[in-house]
């Protein structure tokens, strides 16, 4: 896969968190998709500092 591309992953949200994170998107002027990115992207940049159950993969992209 490259680096770039995306792919579609569907999502089940239960509607207190939903609205959580809308809100929290709203804030940050993102989309509710580019929040929920944003933030994972962020846990795994964190995981990969601690070297603590990453896989191989994360380790090699960056």
């Amino acid at each position: 896969m490259q680096k770039n591309e995306k792919k579609q992953v569907p999502l089940r949200l239960n509607k207190e968190l939903f609205d959580s994170l809308s809100a929290w998107a709203e804030d940050d002027f993102r989309s509710l998709n580019g929040q929920i990115e944003y933030l994972l992207t962020e846990c795994v940049k964190v995981r990969k500092k601690s070297g603590r159950n990453t896989p191989k993969s994360f380790k090699e992209e960056n």
